[in-house]
C-alpha cells in the first residue's frame, strides 16, 4: 500500500489477488486521499470495483527507442537537444539493454553513475604532425547529461502510464565544479590572433565582439544582419532570452560586411565540404592556434566569457548583461563575468578613496556646525 503525490493531487496504489491497482484520489490532504483509497478498497472487496489491467511493461531499449522518436518530434525547434539525448542513449542502452522499465531501481541507477564516472573515452588528436590517441575519464558532466537523459526516459513512461515513479529522482547527480574563469589578456588576445586561421580569426573577432556563443556564430545568415542598422537578431535559443537583437561594434561590422560581400550561400560561414550547411566546428584551427601562439590553454568558449568579463569591468549593469548574453537568470552571468585581480584591486581603491572623502566631508560638517 502506498500514498504519494503527483501533480499536486494524492494518488494511492495497492495490489489486490495479483494486481496492481491505482487511482488518483483527487485530493490534496493526504487523510482525505487515505481514506478515499479504503473506501475504494471496500468497493473492491464487494466486487463493485472492475478489474483494472495492468499496462505491460517495455524493455528499456524499447522505451528509449519511443522517447528518441517523441523526442525528434518534440523537439524539432530546437535539434541540439534531440541530438544531446541520442547521444546520452548510447552509454544508457549500453549498461542498461533490454531490462524492462520496473527492475530499473534507484540502486541500479546508482550502480549506472558510479560504473560510467570511472570509465574513459578516446580522443583522438595530433603530436608533432602524427596523429594519436589518448584516453580520458569521462567528465562529471557527461554523466549528469546521461543521467538527465534517463530521467526524461522515465517521465515519457510516467506519461503513458506505464510507471508511477521514476528511479532517477532518487539519485544525487556528480558534482561538475566545470566553472571556467579563464579570461585573455590584450597581449593574448593580439598574439592568438596572430596565429589564427582566416576564418578562425573571423568567427573569434564576432565571439569577442558580441559575445555571442560559438555555435550562433557558426549558424548566421545574411538575414540576420542588417549592416544599415548595426545590428544581428539571434533567432533561435532553448529560451526566450537567447532569442536576442545585440548591437555591433565597429569590430564586428567589418567582420560581416567582408564577408557578406558576394556571399552565394545561405550561412555566413558555410561549411568547406557542404555550403548549404554552417560551418560544424573550428576547433583544430583553435587549438593550433593556442599552441602556436604559446598563451595558456583555452576554450573558444572562453572568448565569451572574455566579453563578458570586460563588459562587466566596464560598467555595464549584471541585468542588461544578463540580457546581451542571452540568460534568462543574472545568476547565469557570474558564470562568465569574472573580474581581473587588478580591477578588484582598483575597485578596492576607489573605495578606500570614497571612504577618505567620506569621512573629510564629515569632518569639516561638524566643524562648521561648532563655529
Amino acid at each position: 500500500m502506498a500514498i504519494f503525490k503527483r501533480g499536486g493531487v494524492y494518488w494511492f496504489e495497492f495490489w489486490h489477488d495479483g494486481r496492481r491497482y491505482r487511482k488518483s484520489a483527487n485530493v490534496k490532504n493526504q487523510r482525505a486521499a487515505r481514506e478515499i483509497e479504503a473506501a475504494f478498497k471496500t468497493a473492491l472487496a464487494k466486487g463493485d470495483v472492475g478489474i483494472t489491467e495492468r499496462k505491460a511493461i517495455p524493455g528499456f531499449r524499447t522505451s528509449m527507442s519511443d522517447f528518441l522518436k517523441w523526442s525528434e518530434e518534440e523537439h524539432a525547434a530546437h535539434p541540439r537537444t534531440h541530438v544531446r539525448y541520442k547521444t546520452s542513449s548510447t552509454a544508457l542502452l549500453s549498461f542498461f539493454g533490454d531490462t524492462p522499465l520496473d527492475k530499473i531501481t534507484p540502486e541500479e541507477v546508482e550502480r549506472f553513475k558510479v560504473v560510467r564516472a570511472g570509465e574513459f573515452k578516446t580522443v583522438r588528436g595530433k603530436n608533432n604532425g602524427a596523429r594519436v590517441k589518448t584516453k580520458k575519464r569521462i567528465h562529471p558532466a557527461t554523466v549528469n547529461r546521461e543521467l538527465a537523459c534517463l530521467k526524461a526516459v522515465f517521465n515519457f513512461a510516467i506519461k503513458a502510464d506505464v510507471l508511477i515513479r521514476n528511479p532517477v529522482s532518487r539519485v544525487k547527480f556528480l558534482a561538475e565544479n566545470n566553472q571556467q574563469t579563464r579570461v585573455l589578456s590584450p597581449i593574448e588576445e593580439r598574439e592568438y590572433f596572430a596565429k589564427a586561421s582566416p576564418v578562425l580569426r573571423d568567427i573569434a573577432r564576432l565571439i569577442l565582439e558580441t559575445g555571442m556563443r560559438p555555435e550562433e556564430v557558426y549558424t548566421i545568415r545574411p538575414e540576420n544582419v542588417d549592416l544599415v542598422r548595426g545590428v544581428i537578431q539571434v533567432p533561435y535559443g532553448k529560451t526566450a532570452a537567447a532569442r536576442r537583437l545585440l548591437k555591433l561594434t565597429s569590430g564586428a561590422m567589418e567582420v560581416l560586411q567582408r564577408r557578406m560581400t558576394g556571399l552565394e550561400t545561405p550561412y555566413v560561414f558555410p561549411c568547406e565540404s557542404d555550403p548549404t550547411r554552417p560551418i560544424p566546428k573550428v576547433n583544430n584551427a583553435h587549438d593550433r592556434a593556442v599552441k602556436e601562439s604559446g598563451i595558456a590553454p583555452m576554450r573558444l568558449y572562453d572568448l565569451r566569457h572574455t566579453w563578458a568579463t570586460r563588459a562587466a569591468m566596464s560598467g555595464i549593469d549584471l541585468v542588461t548583461l544578463a540580457a546581451m548574453l542571452g540568460h534568462s537568470r543574472i545568476q547565469m552571468v557570474l558564470r562568465y563575468a569574472h573580474p581581473t585581480q587588478e580591477h578588484q584591486t582598483q575597485a578596492m581603491e576607489q573605495l578606500e578613496r570614497f571612504n577618505a572623502e567620506q569621512q573629510i566631508a564629515a569632518f569639516e560638517r561638524q566643524s562648521a556646525m561648532t563655529q
